[in-house]
Formats: structure tokens, sequence, C-alpha cells
């Protein structure tokens, strides 16, 4: 994908987030719909009416360019040199956690404390790692997809992941939007595959709504969390079934009458 068409999506994916239509968006530049409409698909946006997009989306050229570098192919997964580095600094983790969530260097430093000194080592550390690119200004660009996956039994979920679960489903479900849901039904081979696929799905939909939603300020955005587990599973209650039962005993009354007088 060429520069200019990223360019164009993240103004797109920018107007989503806000909730903000193509009509809205040519009133605030002073242009029709079927001209911003026609630029959108087509291209020829200059530099001066780029300017006031950014203006009307409450944004500016860096914040859109940043977005527009989202499409360009990255890794999606992490090499062991990389997670091991994670997995042994927690700081390390929480500063790349938040920095694929879309938080800037100076809201990371600001929101959690962080020494101006200890933050650009951090980062310089990320860099180093190559998880990140680091510009002037503490600003970033990521070497790795946002949507990248742990590795399955690697070292962040081996030193993590249980307790980070365990944590996860300790808190509470039982106000709205939080969800919990166990279900344990048989099915077949087939329709587990379907299932699973399904699953898959709704995982890629929160990358896609989280990609969207970006663009919002920090305090519009909620941390959350999403535990997908499916696999062949039997509840070991289900063991009793095949426990020798005691005969009980009958009553009283009952025995004295078949013992007769």
């Amino acid at each position: 994908m060429s520069d200019a068409n990223a360019l164009r999506d993240a103004i797109k994916r920018q107007l989503k987030a806000r909730g903000m239509t193509y009509a809205d968006l040519a009133h605030a530049i002073g242009l029709s719909e079927p001209t911003v409409k026609r630029q959108l698909s087509r291209g020829g946006i200059t530099l001066e009416r780029l300017e006031r997009i950014c203006d009307a989306l409450d944004t500016d050229f860096h914040e859109l360019a940043r977005t527009a570098g989202r499409d360009r192919p990255l890794p999606m997964r992490l090499d062991m040199a990389q997670e091991t580095a994670l997995a042994a600094d927690p700081r390390l983790l929480l500063v790349f956690h938040l920095l694929c969530n879309d938080w800037s260097a100076a809201e990371i430093q600001s929101r959690h404390g962080i020494a101006p000194h200890d933050m650009t080592l951090l980062l310089a550390r990320l860099d180093r790692h190559g998880l990140i690119e680091l510009q002037p200004d503490n600003r970033v660009r990521l070497r790795i997809s946002r949507r990248f996956s742990w590795r399955r039994n690697g070292p962040v979920l081996r030193r993590h992941g249980a307790r980070a679960i365990e944590e996860f489903l300790e808190g509470d479900f039982r106000r709205e939007p939080a969800l919990l849901r166990l279900e344990t039904r048989e099915l077949s081979l087939r329709s587990m595959g379907l299932v699973a696929r399904r699953l898959e799905k709704v995982a890629q939909e929160l990358h896609e709504l989280a990609d969207a939603d970006a663009a919002l300020p920090e305090d519009k955005r909620h941390n959350v969390g999403l535990v997908i587990g499916f696999r062949p599973w039997r509840f070991s209650l289900m063991e009793w079934l095949a426990a020798e039962p005691e005969r009980p005993r009958p009553p009283a009354t009952l025995a004295g009458r078949e013992r007769g007088p």
C-alpha cells in the first residue's frame, strides 16, 4: 500500500472513531460532500487541505502519519530474545504493552510516574531489542504489529500468563458490559472446528475495533481483557458418575413391613 493510500485510510478511520460522516467533514473544511468522497478514494489532497482536515479531526499530521503507518506489514511474532527481554522486566513489558495500545511516551510517563530519564532508558532498550524505532522527542514507531500474539509456552506467558488469567477471572463480571459464561455441550469435530474459527474472528474484531478507537483521546479508552478458551474437556465432577454408588438402606418402616409380624 502506498503512503498516500495509507494516509487516506487513516483519515477514514479517524472519521469512524469520531462518529463523523463525509458530510460532517465536508462542512468543517468548506467543501462539498462529493469532493471529499472523491479525494478520499482517488487522492488529490493538497497539504493545505490536509491541514484543514487535521484541524477538523482535532489531530495533527504526525499523529495521522503514525496511524497510517499501521497499514505497513510488520512482524506478527516477537523472536525469542525479544520475548525473553520483556518477560524479565515488568516495566519494560508494561511500556511496550501501552505503546502497542497507542499511548505516547509522554502519556505513559505522566500516568505511571516514570522519571524522564528512566523513560528514555526504557525506550532505548525497546529500540535496541528491535521492538520500536525511537525518534526525536521520544516519539515512537513500532517495529512489531499491534496485532502480534505471544508465543504459546513462550517466556512471557510462562512467567506472567497464569497470574494474568487468574487475576482476570477473579474480577467482577456482574456489571455490564462485562460477560463471563461457561457453556458445556457435546459437539462433533466438524462443529468444534467451526466454533474455533468463529472465536478467532471475535479476537480479530477486537483488534479492528482497537485500531479504530486508537484515534480517541486516552481518557475515552478503557483497558479491556478478553480470554477465549475452547477445547475438549470433561468436568472432574463427572467422575462421580463412574464411582460405585452405596446402596441406600431402606426406610425402617418399610423394612419392618417386609419382615412381617
